[in-house]
């Protein structure tokens, strides 16, 4: 993938932008207290506050638990009645420590908090994700390849069409047993 499709498949600093402030301003925060409790740079969240920056799915996420809001709420823009999402696009985050990407799908409605991603994950580093916001379960359904996944103390190993749901608000870790593993991802907010 050449940097400019790159850069026009990846989720919209606009739409992050604009995200941040209105969720943080729902939340009554400030952006001190929202970049201490998320762990990042006060710095870095007025830059992305700013619509400028480079956000890696690992600060996005941390940004969403601090937030109190799934993940999706900060990377997509309300869309039309019917949605098609052609294979290659939809916003795509890479992780900072391994070779994965998500792909948001769909996002739960208000009401539902749910959200639907890709996850495409390479072999080499495996991805420690840090807990999700409280009541989180992951729900996931193998496409291609081997994958390992699950909670730190007891990952387990999904094979193309298994299925396994496990919870995202304690640390889990998401690791390709071989090349091109490909995935189904439910992120459950209750």
């Amino acid at each position: 993938m050449s940097d400019e499709e790159a850069r026009s498949s990846s989720a919209p600093l606009d739409i992050i932008a604009e995200s941040l402030q209105r969720e943080r301003r729902r939340a009554g925060l400030s952006l001190t207290e929202v970049a201490k409790r998320a762990g990042v740079a006060k710095s870095t969240l007025s830059q992305l506050e700013a619509g400028t920056g480079n956000p890696s799915v690992e600060t996005l996420w941390a940004l969403g638990v601090a937030l109190d809001v799934p993940f999706s709420r900060l990377v997509e823009r309300p869309g039309p009645r019917v949605q098609i999402i052609r294979a290659g696009e939809g916003p795509v985050l890479p992780s900072d420590h391994a070779r994965f990407t998500g792909t948001l799908l769909s996002s739960g409605r208000p009401n539902t908090r749910r959200d639907l991603y890709l996850v495409t994950v390479e072999p080499g580093a495996t991805r420690h994700a840090e807990p999700h916001i409280a009541g989180s379960i992951e729900h996931v359904v193998v496409s291609t390849g081997n994958l390992r996944c699950g909670p730190c103390q007891e990952p387990i190993v999904l094979a193309p069409g298994d299925y396994a749901n496990f919870p995202g608000d304690e640390p889990h870790v998401y690791e390709a047993l071989e090349p091109g593993t490909t995935a189904v991802l439910v992120m459950e907010h209750i």
